[in-house]
This record gives structure tokens, sequence and C-alpha cells, in this order.
């Protein structure tokens, strides 16, 4: 009788067998692990981005991101899968009986064999590759569909076709990719095709006789029929491209438009093309009657060879032969199309220039008197005092400020004065003890705004504060008592977890910490396990989904740049590279300008934004964040605030015309509010962009000529200088500065650059806009045109004056000699035009042991006169040689206070020996105040290294006492006599 669990080798099987069983069952259990790890991935990131826009209130972007992407992956991703898996299906219904295949067909049994029990699978996979690429390639379009289904229209035709400019911005690029679409589709659906009627024996490659079926014929046939058909369109469509078509031509690189080829040569003969290819279309088309492929290959055949013929070698016989003989002549039309859609793009079309003499005939008094009241003169440069901030203001060392700070407009004791500001932002690589709870419990935020005069300096050269210390106190908010806590802002790139058990620190003082808790609107909340869950994966933090510091009122601050949070919410713009901040009633505001733009204006030549933008300050952090780059239109069409607590986020119409931006506030209804919902203590601080002012002034180095003729011969073409003051080798930034231009009453805020003659270092040009948002003639360019001969110097020349100059070049030496290791830096080489002549403006700081920079000197430059002195007052005597003086005033000593802060930081520098003293100066007095001055200053020193600032405070008080009895010693008058 047989053994009831069989015999031997059925046992030996079942041991075999159970080991292949849990291996199989653990490769499942992996699998669905891996599946569910995958899919909770995906889950946690579009979750978190979910939460984030519900956060901010713009949860309607989120969803219509969402729901476009998705319908354009499916609808995309269908199409390509169906039309490939049709072409398939249709290709292995229509292979021939076996018996009719070759003996070279027969060969392929073991593959049919093969594939055979996997038909449906194959079909399936291979359709699902296919689906998924084409769809997730129309996804990343969605800008293009949204644009084409808005589209709003400018009323401006294009020159050649007289069809609207939407047409080329809005609709032609989204043909192009339907057209690049339908291409990809029927080349897979033909390469499909032609391989299963090769594995099916409806093609033969090696065999004698028929090459084809008739059903793969016609099969076959039709796909390239299709395919012709589109190349038909686009030769048609390749007609309306050339006014979009880019290419260096002259005096730009990035000509756009058509020239005289390519309306005289390469316009006819794209339609010559499309007639041929539509004929060769319906001949392969035709051979589902004939079964012959004799007329469409011949039809193919003259295609590509008409292609060579009349789209390459007749263009250019046409250039050879016509254009070259009398170039500037038969261009001259489509240069003046070029340079009119380009300053029509840009925003330059209404360019005022004006000739200006660059040298005056009015007398020295008038000359100084002018000085006076001509501009606003910025001393104070934002570019290099921010060391000087930091040591100043800072206070702890996990506060930071920007590397540059930023110029804006305060109304300060009734009178508008520029202004340098920077926030207090926290600095988490200065925090002593990193840690989790440190970094992103208690250490969440700055505190506070930091501003001072623009055209002052104390005595000692450092800043005068009109907002400072902890609490900030000052002028800037009046009686307002504005929010201080800065949650967001430039430098704040790591998250936080607020509103929790963990007490936030504030700032830290001689009585202790002061601490708080966030109340803001902003953040999400990590009340729920899920959500915590979904962080912990985004973040890559385990901690987040368990950690006790993670209250029930918690929440998490996170997309926290001023840019990255305009960026999300209005993905469709290009944000300025430089936010800068704003007292507006009782919040901090960071301001952001932000633009709409194409590449698709009609005639318009294109620039890089990348490059466009750079100059000697452009970091990382100033760099321009755009989706697309390269451009021939922008419109700083909207003006964008994050406040800086809880990082609410508004988007102001600014430009009410743009038809971009129309056609983007009809994609994402009610996201943009009005222009007449702008405050006015928000008017007050809007200012013209320096990104779009960088563009429009690169753009003006050529196209400020508006003659063809001109323009072809590219005699008249500017650059921008590069920066004298750097080593970069790149371009001088434009400077913010309060301005009277010529033939204007009062003086603007404006925003101003110069222009050199392409390779030389002689001034061409000084640029000026409007820049005050509140004002009529705001964005208005002003250009003063300078005369080729004689010339006038521009920046580098100025710099190189000043260097060598006879009053410059010792004190330069002197000022070096304060310590061991001092540095001179230059600040902004500021141009004004004065009275037909031009006023250079530079203040001079020393770095010095303290390692901050405090300015010393002013170099003034007019003409040929250069004045270097410790103000800019005595600077300007000095160079327009008014009020007598002939000798120059003792320069080390400190010249008097001319603000309202203490000479914080200066060491008061050693008298200048060999002058003969005043009369009634008293050397004994003065000896012991400036030994007073030394002591006050070096206790001043230990106390902020320590962080006693009481002490501090009265050590500086005692510094300004010593220097006030020092100047009374020497019995200097209220202002110093001036040189000759």
């Amino acid at each position: 009788m047989p053994d009831r669990d069989g015999g031997p080798s059925e046992q030996r099987s079942r041991r075999v067998g159970r080991p292949s069983h849990r291996a199989r069952a653990l490769l499942i259990v992996f699998g669905v692990l891996a599946v569910l790890m995958i899919g909770f991935v995906m889950f946690a990131s579009l979750w978190t981005d979910l939460l984030w826009y519900r956060s901010v209130h713009y949860s309607s972007v989120f969803s219509t991101l969402v729901w476009t992407k998705v319908g354009l992956f499916l609808v995309f991703g269908l199409v390509m899968a169906l039309t490939v898996g049709a072409n398939i299906y249709l290709a292995h219904r229509l292979r021939p009986p076996l018996s009719a295949m070759s003996a070279e067909q027969q060969n392929l049994d073991r593959y049919r064999m093969g594939i055979a029990p996997y038909k449906k699978w194959v079909l399936l996979g291979i359709c699902a590759v296919v689906g998924l690429i084409a769809g997730g390639s129309a996804a990343s379009h969605w800008r293009l569909w949204l644009l084409t289904i808005n589209a709003t229209p400018f009323h401006v035709k294009d020159p050649q076709f007289h069809k609207d400019v939407s047409f080329y911005a809005f609709d032609l690029p989204w043909y192009r990719f339907l057209l690049d679409f339908g291409f990809a589709a029927v080349l897979l659906s033909l390469v499909a095709a032609a391989l299963v009627h090769y594995l099916y024996g409806g093609l033969r490659i090696t065999s004698p006789g028929g090459r084809a079926t008739a059903a793969a014929t016609s099969h076959l046939s039709v796909l390239l029929g299709v395919f012709v058909s589109l190349k038909a369109v686009a030769y048609w469509l390749d007609r309306y491209g050339l006014a979009v078509k880019s290419g260096g031509f002259k005096a730009t690189d990035n000509w756009t438009g058509l020239r005289y080829v390519d309306a005289n040569a390469y316009l006819p003969a794209k339609t010559i093309l499309f007639c041929i290819a539509v004929i060769c279309a319906l001949l392969f088309f035709a051979t589902l009657w004939r079964r012959t492929w004799s007329l469409p290959t011949i039809g193919f055949g003259l295609m590509v060879l008409s292609a060579i013929l009349i789209g390459g070698l007749y263009p250019a016989i046409v250039q050879k032969f016509q254009v070259q003989p009398n170039e500037a002549a038969k261009e001259a039309p489509y240069i003046q199309k070029n340079i009119d859609a380009t300053r029509a793009a840009y925003g330059i079309k209404d360019t005022q220039v004006t000739p200006y003499n660059g040298t005056s005939s009015d007398s020295a008094t008038a000359l100084r008197s002018a000085a006076n009241t001509t501009a606003g003169v910025r001393l104070l440069d934002p570019n290099v005092v921010s060391p000087t901030f930091q040591q100043l203001q800072r206070n702890q060392g996990y506060y930071q400020f920007p590397s540059t700070l930023d110029v804006d407009r305060y109304t300060v004791d009734g009178q508008e004065q520029d202004t340098v500001v920077g926030m207090r932002e926290l600095n988490v690589g200065g925090i002593r003890d990193n840690n989790w709870i440190n970094d992103h419990f208690k250490y969440t935020h700055g505190y506070g705004i930091v501003a001072a005069d623009g055209t002052d300096v104390t005595s000692g050269g450092a800043p005068v504060f009109t907002e400072s210390d902890l609490p900030a106190t000052g002028k800037l908010g009046g009686d307002k008592d504005y929010q201080q806590r800065i949650y967001f802002g430039e430098q704040t790139k790591q998250y936080s977890i607020v509103d929790g058990p963990t007490h936030e620190l504030d700032y830290a003082g001689r009585t202790g910490e002061t601490t708080t808790r966030y109340s803001g609107s902003g953040g999400v909340s990590l009340k729920n396990p899920v959500t915590r869950a979904a962080y912990a994966v985004s973040f890559g933090e385990p901690k987040i989904l368990y950690s006790g510091a993670i209250g029930k009122d918690s929440k998490i601050l996170y997309n926290r740049t001023p840019k990255e949070r305009v960026e999300a919410v209005a993905p469709w713009l290009t944000i300025d590279g430089d936010p800068y901040p704003a007292v507006v009633g009782k919040h901090l505001e960071w301001v952001v300008d932000a633009y709409t733009t194409t590449n698709s204006y009609p005639y318009a030549s294109r620039t890089t934004l990348g490059d466009t933008t750079a100059d000697s300050l452009t970091d990382n952090q100033r760099t321009v964040v755009a989706h697309q780059n390269e451009v021939n239109y922008i419109r700083n069409s909207v003006k964008a605030t994050v406040d800086a607590y809880d990082g609410t986020v508004t988007l102001y119409q600014w430009d009410t015309k743009d038809p971009v931006l129309k056609t983007w506030m009809k994609a994402f209804p009610h996201t943009v509010r009005p222009k007449a919902d702008i405050p006015k203590d928000l008017l007050a601080h809007l200012r013209y962009p320096q990104d779009l002012f960088k563009v429009q002034r690169q753009l003006l180095t050529t196209y400020h000529v508006t003659n063809a003729q001109q323009f072809y011969s590219g005699s008249q073409a500017w650059q921008v200088p590069d920066d004298p003051t750097a080593t970069t080798g790149k371009p001088v930034p434009p400077y913010y500065l309060g301005l009277k231009m010529p033939g204007r009453s009062q003086k603007d805020f404006s925003l101003t650059t110069t222009f050199t003659p392409n390779g030389q270092d002689n001034l061409s040009a000084f640029m000026a806009v409007d820049a005050d948002a509140s004002s009529s003639d705001y964005g208005t360019i002003r250009i003063l045109r300078l005369p080729t001969s004689p010339t006038v110097d521009g920046p580098k020349q100025v710099q190189a004056k000043i260097n060598s100059s006879n009053e410059a070049a010792p004190e330069i030496n002197e000022l070096k000699q304060y310590g061991s290791g001092s540095k001179v830096e230059y600040g902004n080489l500021l141009t004004v035009p004065l009275n037909g002549g031009l006023l250079y403006i530079e203040p001079v700081y020393v770095r010095g042991q303290i390692n901050y920079p405090l300015m010393r000197k002013v170099a003034v430059v007019y003409g040929n006169s250069t004045g270097y002195q410790p103000t800019l007052s005595q600077a300007l005597d000095d160079v327009f040689k008014v009020k007598g003086g002939t000798t120059p005033p003792p320069t080390t000593t400190p010249p008097p206070t001319t603000g309202t802060s203490p000479p914080t930081t200066t060491t008061p520098p050693p008298t200048t020996t060999g002058t003969p003293p005043p009369a009634s100066r008293d050397d004994t007095a003065l000896q012991q105040a400036l030994a007073d001055a030394q002591s006050a200053y070096d206790a001043g020193q230990k106390a902020m290294q320590k962080g006693d600032w009481g002490a501090y405070g009265e050590a500086q008080k005692k510094l300004a006492a010593a220097l006030k009895r020092a100047r009374e010693a020497e019995g200097q008058p209220a202002e110093p006599p001036k040189s000759g």
C-alpha cells in the first residue's frame, strides 16, 4: 500500500518547493511594500504641496496646475498609446497566412512563438511606455496650453503677415508642439508597424521577388502619407516662423525677424515646398488603389531635392548675388522693422534722447551753487557698508544682513530722503550650539529693520542710523507700532516649526532672553499625524513624525524666501533678482518686482536674461528667477509683496495694458489684485526695478539708433562700461539717487547708468529713468548724448584720474597707514549732470583692523578739476575753488559731526604735522582730549566684543565729548578752511 504522503521523489519535490513558495511570498511582500512606499512618497509630495498652497490662500493655483497637467498627461498619453497600439494591432491583423510566408520569414517562427503567449501584455506594455513618455512631455507644456486657450490680442500686427502679435506669442508655439507630437506619434507608429509586418511576413528584406504584401504596402503608405502631410503643415508654419527666427546680423548677435533673403527667397521657397509636400502626400495615399511604391518614391525624392535646391541653394544665390553687392539698401526696410519692433517690445520706444555738451562755461560760483540742488548724492554705498551694518547693528552672531543692502525712500522730519535699509535676518550658521531643536524650534526668525541716511555719515565715517537697535527704534515707523519679527526673508532658507512648547528667541539682552510664540496666519498645521508623516518623508527628517517638541498647535514654515514664495504662487512670472524690504503701515513687507515675458514677439531681437542682468554685484542670491531665460518681450506687469511675519503673498497688477498679464489673469483668475488696491503706504516705496532697467540699457546700447542706415553701419553702438571699482570685469551696476535732470524743475528719485563707445573708455551717454512709482513720469527714460569731439571722460578714466591725482594719491597712502592691513575701498562712482557738464562723486572707505569699512573721504571730479576731502561739501568747494582758501585743511582732523549718531567706531586720526596751528590752539588740552578719545574708543571696542551694549553706549558718549573738546582745544572753526 503506498505511503499516504507519496513516494520519496514526491517528498523531495515538496521539500524543494517549500523554499520556492516562501521566496515567492517574500518577493510579493517586498514588491507590495515597495509600491506602497513609492506611492506614499508621491502622495507626500502632492499632499504637502496642497497644504502649502492652502496656507498661502492660493489653492486655486495649485488646482489649476494639477488639473491642467493631469488633463494634458491623460489626453496626449492616451492619444499616443492608442495611435501606436492601433497601428501595431492593425499590422498584426494584416499579416499574411503562415503558408504564404517565405523561407526568410519562417526562420522567425521561434520569435513569433516566443511572443505569442504574451502578445496582449507586450502590446499593453509598449502602449503604456510610449503613453507615459508622451503624457509626461505634454504635461510639461502646460504654459503653452493655458496661453493659447486664454489668449488676449495685442492689437498690434506684424509688418510681414499682418497677424496680431498674439498669434506668435500664444498660438504658434502651441501649434509647433502639436506638430512635434504628431511627428513623434507617426514615426513611432511607422517603426512599430514595420517591425510587426516584418515579424509576421508582411515585409521581406532578403527574399527575391516582392518586398511587401499589398496590405503592408497600404498600411505603411498611409503612415508615410500622414508624415509627409505633417511636413507640409510644418512648411506652412515655417513661413510664420521666419518672423520670430533669430540669428546674428551686423550690429546685433540676436537679430530676430525676416531679412531680404527671408522675404524674397525663403518665404516663396517654403510656399513651394508646402505645395510639393501636399502632392507627395497624395501620392502616398494613392497607393491604397495603385499598390505600387514607384510614384510615392519619385514624389518623396522630388521633395527632398526641392528642399535642397529651393530651400537651401536658391536663398544662398540670392544672398550672394542680390544682397551682398548692395546689402545696406536691401536690408534697410527690414532693419527698420526690427528696430521698431524691438523698441516696442522692451518698452524703450518713447526714450527721450537729448544732446548734451558734457562741459560747462558757467562760473565756479554758479556751479558750486547748482551742485547743492541738482542731486541728493548718496554717500552711503549699499554695496560696501553691509559689513558696517553687521558690526554695529547685528548685535548677535545668529543675526545677519545681506551682503548688498537696499536703497529706498522714507520721509524723515518732514523731508523725503534716500535711505539704505537692511533686514536683521536669522543666521543659523551663527548659532553657538547647533542641534535640531535650536535650528528649527528656538531660533526661528530675525528681528528688526535697520536704516541709515543715504546722504550723510557721522564724523567718523559711520552710517547715520535712522532706525536701529533691538527692538528697533527710530523714524521709519513714525508713531506706528509695526511688527518687527522676520520669519520670511532672503536669508531664511531652512524650515522652522513654530507655536509649539518650545519658546522662540526674539533677542538676547543684558536682562536675559526675550522670547515669543508665533501667532501669524502663515504655516501649515502639524496637528494631523498623516501630515506629520508626509513632512517627515518630504524633508527626510523622521523626528517630525514622533518628536515631543511638536505640539497640537505647531505649524511648519518653509519656502520662506520672498522670491520662491512669489514664484510658487505665480509660476508664470519671471522674478526680479533683488527683493527689498519696506515698512508699510504696521508691517515689514518684502517688495518683489515680477515680469511677464515671451520670446515670440515678431521682429524683436532676443536677449538672455541671465547674461543681460549680470553686473559686478550679481551673485546667486541676486540672480533673476526666470522660467524663460531667452526673451524678446518684457514688462514689469506685477508688483508683489511678501509679509515678513506671516508670509502672506499679495500680487498687484501694475501694467494694466499688458496682454500677456491679461492672458495669465484669465488662466489664474482672482490671483492678481487690481492696481487700484495698492495701499498708499506701499506705493510710496515702489520703484523702477533694476533687472528691467539692465535689460533696457543693454538693448539701448544698440537700439538707441533709430535710423536703419546708421544701425547697419554700427558706428554709433555703445557698451555698458565695466565697474571701475571692481575687478570682476563685469558691467557697472545701475544706481538709485535723487537727481534733477536737465530741463526738470525738481529732483526725481531716479535709476541711472552710463554708456561708453564700443571699445573705448570715454563717455558716450548718460541714462536715467524716473523710478518713483507715485510720479506721473514714472518709467520715462531720458538719455543725454555726449559729443564725440571733444570727448568726455568715462567712469574708468575718472577713476584713474582720482587714483593718480595730487589730492587723492597722498591721502590714500595716508589712509592706509591708520593700521596694519588697512584697505581702501571705493564706493559707487555716481554721475550727476550739472549745468551742461558732468559731476562725478565717489565716497572712499577704509577698512582697518576693525574689519569693516568707514567712509573717510569723498572724491569729486568735474572736468579737469579733482577734489578730495573728508566731506562732500568740502570736496565740492575744493573742486570748484570757492570760498577763497588755497591751503588744504588738515585732512586727518575729524570733520564736524554731520549726522545724529555719534562717531561710534573710528580711531581718532593723528594730527597732521607740519601745518601751523591756529593762534587759539591749546596744545595741552588738545593732547589730553585726544588721549581721552583713544581711551574711550578702546573701551567701546572691548564692550562691543563682550556684547555689553550699555557700556558700549557710555563709551561712545565719552568719545563724542572728547572729540568735541579736541576741536575746541584746536580752535577749529565750524567748517575748516578749504584748499584753493
